[in-house]
């Protein structure tokens, strides 16, 4: 059995997305983004303290990326990783991985909106310079979704995969703070994506507890 342990809005959402479409059987843990992340018990998982955690096989993982490349190339016959040998292997691999990077100023953000309390301890600088960080990010998606070949719908001419899974969500959180309406191919893209059923069954339910309450934070919001 497949275990996945899982706070609804965070990086953990990506591996849930990949779960779904490889429509395989598994046993979703949910959690509140609060310190029990830090218990005993939840770091045997998870050393940080933080999501996702993976339980598969009798052994456990804690990296975002090592589970996608993982459950890839366990079930490859769903078509969502690039083997090893393939000619969009390098490719994949850089664009699974840049999800990171675009989650990385989403945690900045997220930290200075919303875990910060006390107004005096944000900063309309660090929330301006990370917001525009996210749209260079937005950038390098839409030039690669602007290569002219012939039907470029995703990051990949050979069609939709895991690397659309990882920056899709990572794009998903980083809207509440930069938007997307001046890169079209981006916004068509996510249209795109966000329309399939796994990844509205990745979405939080109706008595999840939101991360972001709201659909979007200015960055002078302080």
């Amino acid at each position: 059995m497949i275990t996945l342990h899982h706070v609804p809005q965070s990086r953990s959402m990506r591996v849930l997305w990949l779960l779904n479409e490889l429509d395989v059987p598994f046993q979703l843990v949910e959690h509140p983004f609060d310190k029990s992340l830090r218990r005993p018990e939840f770091l045997t998982l998870s050393p940080a303290g933080r999501v996702p955690a993976l339980e598969i096989e009798g052994e456990r993982m804690f990296e975002s990326g090592a589970m996608v490349e993982y459950l890839c190339e366990k079930f490859p016959d769903r078509g969502l990783g690039r083997l090893p040998g393939d000619m969009g292997r390098m490719d994949w691999l850089m664009w699974v991985h840049f999800a990171e990077t675009i989650s990385q100023h989403v945690a900045i953000l997220t930290q200075q909106h919303i875990m910060l309390y006390d107004d005096a301890m944000r900063s309309p600088v660090v929330m301006k310079l990370e917001a525009a960080r996210l749209k260079k990010c937005y950038a390098a998606i839409e030039a690669q979704l602007s290569t002219p070949v012939e039907n470029r719908d995703y990051l990949l001419t050979s069609g939709f995969s895991a690397c659309d899974i990882c920056v899709g969500q990572a794009v998903y959180m980083a809207r509440h703070f930069a938007k997307t309406d001046e890169f079209p191919e981006v916004t068509a893209w996510m249209e795109r994506i966000t329309s399939r059923e796994a990844f509205k069954a990745s979405l939080p339910g109706p008595d999840a507890m939101l991360l972001y309450t709201k659909d979007f934070y200015e960055a002078w919001d302080v």
